[in-house]
């Protein structure tokens, strides 16, 4: 295992926000090796532009072999067991990051989107790019401590 990478399109701004993310990111950190990669948000008033440009941000931080899992809400939603169990499946590949991304305001282009090994949703509501950040570190905590039979999962 190569630990996680997570790619967040734009940095977290806000007090309680990026108190919040950091708190969950140092809590992961305990189970397992993260590399947070930030790219900028583009800010462009043409939406499918934007996307492009940050598309190809992302995409320079994605390496050949990540497996990459982006957040959409149009994605496959798991419940928390589900997707503790899929992490330690993605884990045990020991030439594989497991690769997590989070879009900018706007989401994320298809052409990140189509290159995913899998698309995962928080559900059907559209949430805040900071809001979602917070809520992948949080469950990526809540499923290590799931395969490690830590009671914070109860």
């Amino acid at each position: 295992m190569l630990g996680i990478k997570i790619i967040l399109v734009g940095r977290i701004r806000r007090g309680f926000s990026k108190e919040a993310f950091d708190y969950y990111l140092q809590k992961v950190k305990k189970y397992t090796r993260v590399e947070l990669a930030v790219v900028k948000d583009i800010k462009e008033s043409n939406i499918p532009l934007r996307l492009e440009k940050e598309a190809d941000l992302v995409l320079e931080k994605i390496a050949p072999k990540d497996l990459v899992i982006t957040l959409d809400h149009k994605g496959k939603p798991l419940t928390s067991v589900d997707f503790s169990a899929r992490l330690g499946k993605w884990q045990e590949d020991p030439g594989r990051s497991t690769c997590l991304i989070v879009g900018g305001a706007y989401g994320l282009s298809e052409r990140v989107k189509s290159g995913a090994d899998m698309l995962m949703s928080f559900g059907p509501m559209t949430l805040p790019h900071e809001l979602a950040a917070i809520i992948l570190v949080e469950q990526l905590y809540r499923a290590l401590t799931i395969q490690k039979g830590h009671p914070y999962h109860h």
